[in-house]
């Protein structure tokens, strides 16, 4: 794993177009901007889990097992929560 130290309103570029930038630290949250093309999903760890698990569960029923849904659409604006 990679460890990058960034303060607020600091950037980080993944390939060519993402960006991850600091928008707001307080306390022992950090606030995360992420530009992003629309066909990349972005999702919290936790929601993540939570689809993959919903289409196992589906896939073992015999359902159609979807594509994951984006949580929130991604903005150009780094201040936009993903």
């Amino acid at each position: 794993m990679l460890v990058l130290s960034r303060q607020r309103d600091e950037s980080i570029i993944i390939g060519d177009n993402i960006v991850i930038t600091i928008v707001d630290i307080r306390g022992d949250k950090v606030r995360l901007g992420i530009e992003a093309p629309t066909e990349i999903p972005v999702h919290r760890q936790e929601v993540y889990e939570a689809i993959q698990r919903e289409n196992a569960k589906a896939d073992a029923e015999g359902r159609v097992v979807r594509r994951p849904v984006k949580e929130k659409s991604c903005s150009k604006s780094p201040s936009a929560e993903a």
